[in-house]
């Protein structure tokens, strides 16, 4: 068991969301099996606030490639991982996402954490990330190597202006309490073979979720 006694107080909020190979809605979100009995996909965060300590992460981003097969939730099946960190952090801000992003510093992603079986390593990388004020469109890149942009989902009998969402889902990723903006992927695209990613599609699920932790 970790000990918190060189753990610093943080608090982190900002956004997330998701591209990934399951039909719309994603059944992870709900504690079920994949569409596919698989699935795989890019995670993406964007930290809007948030300090480690006295540390300042405020802005930063992250951004993870994910794989598993069978439902995530049903405690029989592993994810595996590998994680990229914003290279614009300095070595006290990295320390701070790979405390916070490993479940080390406690909170949420130490629960997340348990999900996670082989990890293919941290690698620092430019990242770029958008999210509208309305919600109708999100987007994140590493040049080069990853690319996952959604639209948010509509249809003929959705309000204008007004967006697909799930409240209080059970499969949240970042954590209960939360609420779920639908979306559709209109590009992902992935090229990491060197640790055994590489797809592309489009047309799939996305959603967006605001996060909120705090520890440790």
């Amino acid at each position: 068991m970790a000990t918190s006694v060189n753990i610093p107080k943080w608090k982190i909020s900002g956004d997330w969301f998701d591209v990934c190979k399951c039909n719309i809605p994603c059944p992870c979100i709900f504690a079920q099996t994949p569409s596919y009995g698989d699935c795989d996909g890019v995670l993406a965060y964007h930290i809007n606030n948030g300090n480690y300590g006295e540390t300042s992460i405020d802005g930063l981003n992250v951004l993870a490639l994910s794989s598993f097969e069978g439902n995530i939730w049903a405690g029989n099946t592993k994810a595996t991982i590998a994680v990229f960190f914003d290279e614009q952090a300095d070595q006290q801000q990295r320390k701070a996402l790979e405390m916070i992003f490993s479940g080390k510093a406690g909170g949420f992603m130490a629960q997340f954490a348990k999900l996670i079986g082989e990890h293919r390593g941290i690698n620092f990388a430019p990242i770029k990330f958008q999210v509208a004020d309305d919600l109708s469109y999100w987007s994140a890149e590493i040049p080069g190597k990853i690319i996952a942009r959604a639209e948010a989902l509509t249809g003929p009998m959705t309000p204008p202006g007004k967006r697909v969402q799930t409240i209080n889902a059970p499969g949240s990723e970042v954590g209960p309490g939360t609420v779920a903006t639908w979306g559709r992927a209109v590009s992902d695209k992935v090229d990491v073979p060197e640790i055994g990613y590489k797809w592309e599609r489009s047309g799939r699920s996305s959603k967006h979720i605001q996060f909120d932790w705090s520890g440790p």
